[in-house]
């Protein structure tokens, strides 16, 4: 092992010596990535190098003059993690260790004497020499390593500045290796809680489908996070209506899925009537403006349609959200279910909705969709848009399933693997006439509708 002035006094003649230490250094200290692990590998290396008698580490984080914390002692016959048992360790008030760390600057004393008296005695009783090196952190010396000698005169002074370098660098590497494993435990519990949080979302969307005379359903569903904000429904009402509701809550996580479920429980609380559909939105959003979104600048996109088998007829309202497509295969017309699009839900308690209607006939196709659909891209951040969604059912497949099958296929080959960015949704609508339902039935549709992900 180099002595002390081979090591810090640099100089052409030692170079390839110095370098195979720093070397052989740098290399056990990648081998790890616990902090405790990295300081007592570094610690171990400078006590070789140095020569060191006693070493101690003080902090005055979270304490007011004269106290400090002593965090670190060689004396100590038991190891103490700092940054875990912060709790268990000795504050003392004033003498030596405090007028060191609160001074903010390195010391190097050649020839220490300390009264029995003073607070720092234990530490520091029958030590001769003494380097003080502050740890900076915002500008502050928050730490500080003492290390002694028993000899006077046991420290080169023109190596203090490389070793006040090297201790606050390494400080800085341990603190970023801290705050590191602290974001991971942290992120681990956040990402448990989505899981849950996503686990729930879920169990309110519908587990399976209504079985609807002349309307054959499908759903593909995936958020883009563990939960996110995309919601669809489809339920009985009276007088043999069905409702059928899709809506995108503005963000993503945590905060969307809460303001989805919301929405979701207003929606299933509402005891007005759903007919015409813009009664319903209304309803929403005043609730929501009232209540939750006003003051929070969230909003929620909804496109609600009321289905009547008896009279093969579409009613629907829409609230800020992208119009579903529909495409009619007798004679090859296909237009967004547009009509007057009202303001989003919960941005403005007087909005209003407007209805329109539809006459479907055998063989019509609804695309109801959420904006992450059309919003994905591919590798050159071609966004998928309408033109591809509706390319992706131009051969009318047989049924809703189908319809689901030919845009994911679609999806997939223009995307190319690209993450998605948004959540997606897709509700995917066949009218046949009730006694021609095709073999993709309406349960089949539901089952599907689970697992797409």
């Amino acid at each position: 092992m180099l002595d002390e002035v081979d090591f810090f006094a640099a100089n052409s003649s030692n170079w390839e010596d110095r370098l195979k230490v720093i070397v052989d250094l740098m290399r056990e200290l990648s081998k790890t990535s616990d902090p405790e692990e990295m300081y007592q590998i570094f610690s171990r290396r400078m006590k070789e190098l140095l020569y060191i008698s006693r070493s101690i580490s003080i902090s005055r984080r979270h304490l007011d003059y004269p106290n400090v914390r002593v965090t670190r002692c060689s004396l100590w016959k038991h190891r103490v993690t700092p940054w875990e048992n912060n709790s268990i360790l000795p504050v003392v008030s004033g003498g030596i260790l405090a007028e060191l760390i609160y001074g903010n600057n390195p010391v190097v004393l050649d020839d220490l004497k300390i009264d029995r008296h003073d607070p720092g005695y234990y530490y520091l009783e029958g030590q001769r020499s003494l380097l003080a090196i502050p740890n900076y952190d915002d500008g502050e010396a928050l730490n500080m390593v003492i290390i002694t000698r028993e000899e006077s005169e046991g420290f080169v002074k023109s190596h203090i500045p490389e070793l006040v370098w090297l201790s606050n660098l390494f400080g800085r590497a341990t603190q970023a290796t801290l705050l590191s494993k602290k974001l991971k435990k942290a992120f681990e519990i956040a990402d448990h809680e989505m899981q849950i949080v996503g686990q729930l979302q879920k169990s309110i969307l519908p587990s399976k489908l209504p079985e609807i005379p002349g309307l054959d359903l499908a759903v593909y569903y995936h958020p883009s996070m563990q939960s996110g904000g995309d919601y669809y429904d489809v339920f009985v009402l009276p007088k043999g209506r069905y409702g059928i509701l899709i809506a995108d809550v503005a963000g993503h996580g945590t905060s969307a899925a809460v303001l989805m479920a919301i929405t979701h429980s207003t929606v299933r609380t509402y005891t007005g009537s759903h007919y015409p559909p813009g009664l319903l939105l209304s309803y929403l959003n005043k609730h929501l403006a009232m209540n939750y979104t006003k003051h929070l600048g969230q909003f929620v996109t909804a496109f609600y349609a009321i289905y009547d088998p008896e009279r093969s007829l579409l009613t629907y309202a829409n609230a800020g959200h992208s119009p579903p497509r529909f495409l009619r295969s007798s004679d090859n017309v296909r237009f967004a279910l547009e009509g007057k699009i009202g303001l989003p839900l919960g941005i403005s308690e007087r909005a209003e909705y407007h209805e329109e209607s539809l006459q479907l006939v055998n063989g019509d196709q609804i695309i109801f969709f959420t904006d992450g659909i059309i919003e994905i891209v591919n590798s050159e951040g071609e966004p998928f848009g309408i033109k591809h969604l509706e390319e992706a059912i131009s051969g009318y497949p047989v049924g809703a399933k189908e319809i689901l099958e030919a845009i994911l296929e679609k999806i997939g080959n223009f995307s190319q693997g690209q993450t998605a960015t948004d959540d997606q949704t897709i509700l995917a609508a066949k009218f046949f006439k009730p006694m021609q339902l095709p073999i993709s039935s309406n349960r089949e549709s539901a089952e599907y509708s689970v697992c797409g992900s």
